[in-house]
């Protein structure tokens, strides 16, 4: 079973998120902030971990530049998952490592359908 690292300050996508992805499969775990979701990726494996940008604390283009130092998450894909639909936001996530970028509100399809992709 693929793990998953679902990061976001707002309780209700958090949800949303998960419910999705548990739906189908998936062994998902919360973090509510980019700080929380780094010492939660240091101390195991995900196959993927989903993100949103504008977070308290540490954000997610920062979680994703540290998460990219990591032996572990060099090669792991990194979605953003986010209200932020701008080509600077998103040349800024590509450049930090991210490996695709979904807007919100998102279709719970279209979130599988991009999660299988990067899962191949």
């Amino acid at each position: 079973m693929k793990k998953i690292l679902a990061v976001d300050d707002s309780a209700s996508m958090r949800q949303m998120v998960c419910f999705t992805l548990k739906t189908a499969g998936f062994d998902v775990t919360e973090a509510c902030n980019g700080d929380e979701a780094l010492k939660v990726a240091q101390q195991g494996e995900y196959d993927l971990v989903i993100s949103d940008v504008n977070m308290p604390i540490m954000d997610g283009l920062t979680l994703i530049r540290n998460l990219r130092t990591l032996p572990n998450y060099k090669f792991t894909p990194l979605l953003m998952l986010t209200t932020e639909s701008g080509t600077e936001k998103k040349q800024e996530g590509r450049s930090a490592g991210a490996t695709g970028w979904i807007v919100k509100p998102f279709n719970p399809d279209q979130l599988l359908a991009t999660v299988r992709k990067v899962l191949g």
